[in-house]
């Protein structure tokens, strides 16, 4: 929304100026006037076309708007307080309100509405009446209640939002370890209880061979070994599906996606010769991660790594993770080529690449954030995946 009042400045600006010009006195004022010109419009500019790289700034300096305020009233000065400038005016207040709140809309409405009841009083011809100079400062206090309004709005709404992604990705995991846990039954099925039920047939085959009248002694080792094979298989196969219960059902036997994702780093610089480095980020420790989340966090960041080696010819592959705020952020980057400028998901699809498709869909489904793109780099590709932490609270139980 900030952006947008920007947008509106510039409009107006570039409307104003000739006027503003044109009744300037020649020499000094004029050259005052033009300087105004060129700073309140390309301010105007750079926040409205990089508004979350600089919009920060202006919002730990009130003092730079309060400089753009003016500014703004040397060109209403000059413009006349009846041109279309004077509109620009209100966006003060409104910016004000929305960037630093009631207190920020008060002290902005005043100085701006202040600014305008001086100008009125200098103009001598005609002389405007009461009504007709309180209308535009009129219009700032209204302007200021009103972002400082929309701000209130805009905090619940972001509030709620993030409340519903913490719920959304809390379900996220829950459904992800429900399906790992259906994962473990189909295999109990088709592992276990079909080899049971071969050690079963094997074990009536021997018993009604031992219970011949001319058994063969040849043909009832055979079916004991084939008893003992099954068991053994049978076991084997029950070791292992417990142990994965286990890691599902304890949360001490959680993964610990730092030293997994390390060692994986490690093992793709050591298989592809390609320069990899993990390191560690963020203060905070991780908590525990549910196995079926964090398979699902490392081979995104495995298929990242791959990707790179594939079809970006880096010379280096870095990947850091850790806590950062109420984020568990694990990133992969490479100095590659990169993505041609573009480049969308459904044209990947289309053209058959489902890697970086496959990607998404696999942080979708734990509630995970990725965003895939060159980040803060001058070239290469990152791939970020965040999580927050508050889908790690719910028990996997």
């Amino acid at each position: 929304m900030c952006r947008q009042v920007f947008g509106f400045r510039l409009a107006m600006i570039a409307l104003a100026t000739p006027t503003a010009l044109v009744n300037a006195n020649d020499g000094l004022p004029t050259r005052l006037v033009g300087a105004a010109v060129v700073v309140t419009f390309m301010t105007s500019y750079v926040l409205f076309r990089d508004w979350e790289r600089f919009g920060p700034l202006l919002l730990r300096h009130p003092s730079l708007l309060a400089a753009d305020t003016l500014f703004g009233a040397l060109l209403l000065i000059a413009a006349g307080p009846d041109s279309t400038l004077a509109y620009v005016s209100v966006c003060t207040p409104l910016l004000a309100g929305l960037v630093y709140g009631w207190r920020g809309a008060a002290v902005f409405a005043s100085l701006q509405a202040l600014l305008l009841l001086l100008i009125h009083a200098a103009q001598e011809d005609p002389a405007p009446g009461i009504t007709e100079s309180a209308l535009l400062p009129g219009l700032c206090v209204i302007a200021g209640a009103v972002g400082s309004s929309l701000r209130n709005l805009m905090l619940r709404f972001g509030a709620a939002t993030q409340a519903l992604t913490t719920v959304q990705a809390r379900l996220a995991v829950t459904e992800a370890v429900s399906a790992e846990r259906a994962r473990l039954a189909r295999e109990m099925h088709d592992s276990v209880a079909k080899t049971l039920h071969g050690v079963a047939l094997a074990a009536d085959g021997l018993t009604t061979s031992a219970n011949a009248d001319r058994m063969d002694p040849g043909l009832v080792r055979k079916q004991a070994a084939l008893v003992a094979r099954s068991a053994r298989r049978a076991a084997a196969e029950s070791r292992e599906l417990l142990a994965d219960l286990r890691r599902e059902s304890d949360p001490d036997q959680a993964t610990d996606v730092l030293v997994e994702l390390a060692a994986r780093t490690r093992d793709f610089s050591a298989r592809t010769g390609l320069t990899a480095v993990y390191r560690p980020t963020g203060a905070d420790a991780v908590p525990p991660v549910p196995p079926a989340v964090a398979r699902q966090l490392l081979t995104i960041a495995s298929e990242a790594m791959e990707n790179a080696h594939r079809h970006a010819h880096p010379t280096r592959v870095d990947v850091s993770a850790g806590v950062h705020g109420d984020l568990l952020r694990i990133s992969v980057y490479d100095d590659g080529r990169g993505l041609p400028p573009g480049t969308s998901l459904e044209q990947l699809r289309r053209a058959g690449h489902f890697g970086l498709v496959g990607m998404v869909e696999r942080a979708a489904s734990v509630g995970a954030r990725i965003r895939i793109g060159r980040g803060g780099h001058p070239q290469g590709t990152e791939v970020r995946l965040e999580l927050p932490l508050a889908a790690l609270t719910t028990p996997s139980a």
